[in-house]
């Protein structure tokens, strides 16, 4: 009865077995993965995220920008930030200075060891033109990154490249012709490999893989750790909810969640004051007001409330500095015009601040 006994329970192990696997089979696919978890991207999805730029140029879309287009944009919707000749202003370091005409022949920009000169622009530190390209696609405008066109990108680039002295007033930079400016970029020979962490073997000629350590190790501490280490600076409590609460724009997945900076954190932003309705806070953020502007404190442009103590009942005047922009009256950071704010949005903007919005 024993023997018996444990023959049957092996049997309904080995049937358990049988049937879990089959119901495990059945929940994968051909090629092995579970079935039900996720979905393949699209091709127009991985295209939206695929838009980096390798320094060998592979991912450049085609395309074009003339420097006098791209002036034309850069005085639109650069100028406000980086300076109409990229000299900058209060806001940002410069993007161009610092290189001359020997730099562009050898690839070296001199003065990144001139301890002398005050400050390293950006045309002095980049070695790779896909770096500044790529750069401005992604994250530029400052307030609405990504709106650039194709066009556009290399026209600013080529702008960029025309006020450093690396082409002419009358270049057309296109992705069939960037390699060969890349050539005389000033500080192309500038960067260093042999921190063996970029380019790699797969960039560098003649590079042999593993002849260079990378410069750091990575080596997790088990026992006998040091002291564990405390975060010396965080984000001032007057800026912590300009855009909102910050842990709930991230992904609930990876590691890093953002940082809580809504009412039960920070200090909750107030209504400008003289302002007799609340904050049309929809409007200010879809239209990136606050990419500029703190409810009480300066960012870029004033903070609302200064605005609104300033203007008081002025909604016209304000409409209108919405929609044409203006210079001068808060510094010497101009704000660009903003066609792009709907007719309600402006109105509703411009009456907050004047303080004759309803609530």
């Amino acid at each position: 009865m024993s023997s018996l006994r444990n023959g049957c329970a092996l049997a309904v192990l080995a049937l358990a077995g049988m049937v879990a696997g089959a119901a495990l089979a059945q929940g994968k696919d051909a090629a092995g993965r579970f079935a039900g978890i996720g979905r393949n991207a699209t091709p127009q999805e991985v295209q939206a995220w695929d838009i980096d730029v390798r320094p060998d140029f592979q991912g450049l879309p085609a395309g074009s920008g003339s420097v006098q287009k791209g002036m034309d944009v850069w005085e639109g919707k650069c100028a406000s930030c980086h300076g109409v000749f990229g000299e900058s202003n209060e806001v940002f370091s410069p993007l161009v200075g610092g290189t001359t005409a020997d730099d562009i022949r050898t690839g070296h920009a001199a003065r990144l060891k001139d301890p002398a000169f005050p400050g390293r622009t950006t045309l002095m530190k980049v070695a790779t033109l896909s770096t500044l390209w790529d750069y401005i696609n992604r994250a530029m405008p400052w307030n609405a990154p990504k709106s650039l066109s194709t066009e556009e990108v290399y026209a600013v680039t080529a702008y960029l490249l025309n006020l450093g002295g690396v082409v002419p007033d009358d270049f057309t930079l296109s992705d069939r012709n960037i390699a060969e400016v890349q050539q005389k970029l000033p500080n192309r020979n500038g960067m260093t490999t042999q921190h063996a962490l970029w380019p790699g073997p797969e960039f560098a000629k003649n590079a042999k893989p593993g002849a260079a350590q990378p410069d750091t190790q990575a080596m997790a501490c088990m026992s006998h750790c040091g002291p564990v280490p405390q975060v010396r600076s965080a984000l001032p409590a007057h800026a912590g909810n300009n855009h909102g609460n910050l842990a709930d724009q991230n992904r609930l997945v990876g590691a890093q969640h953002g940082i809580a900076t809504g009412a039960a954190a920070a200090k909750p932003a107030s209504a400008p004051k003289d302002a007799k309705a609340a904050a049309p806070t929809a409007a200010l953020e879809k239209n990136a007001c606050v990419a500029c502007h703190g409810m009480e404190q300066k960012i870029v442009g004033p903070g609302f409330a200064e605005i609104a103590k300033k203007y008081p009942g002025q909604q016209d005047y304000l409409l209108g500095k919405i929609k044409s922009g203006g210079a001068g009256v808060w510094g010497s950071v101009p704000m660009p015009p903003q066609p792009g704010v709907s007719e309600y949005d402006a109105k509703a903007i411009a009456g907050w601040l004047a303080g004759s919005a309803k609530p």
